[in-house]
């Protein structure tokens, strides 16, 4: 079983940068790719970023590249997500999400596991 909780949400202005965190629970975390996604309010469940458990393939959405950084630290069984350049269309419920193969997906149907979500709100 694996929990993960995420944090660092928050209002931010345009072209601000926020942090998200993921702290995840269970010992075979390194072994876990590790993804991002987000919702809007009336629109569905987005994918943003992913990335394999060595850290070497990553994935990331079209509208966030160059922008988005995600980044995993195996020791402190941490993924993060820094977000730079935000804008209006950024918003929304973050979640951080577990699959239990070491393969980077972009398709949410794909992880096992799944977070809280964390509220990212940019204000215009």
């Amino acid at each position: 079983q694996v929990q993960l909780v995420e944090s660092g949400g928050g209002l931010v202005q345009a072209g601000g940068s926020l942090r998200l965190s993921c702290a995840a629970s269970g010992r075979a975390f390194s072994s876990y790719a590790m993804g991002w996604f987000r919702q809007a309010p009336g629109k569905e469940r987005e994918f943003v970023a992913s990335k394999s458990w060595s850290g070497v393939s990553t994935r990331y959405a079209d509208s966030v590249k160059g922008r988005f950084t995600i980044s995993r630290d195996n020791a402190k069984n941490t993924v993060y997500l820094q977000m730079s350049s935000l804008k209006p269309e950024d918003a929304g419920v973050y979640y951080c999400a577990a699959r239990t193969t070491a393969v980077v997906s972009t398709t949410g149907d794909e992880y096992d596991y799944w977070g809280q979500g964390t509220q990212v709100t940019v204000s215009s």
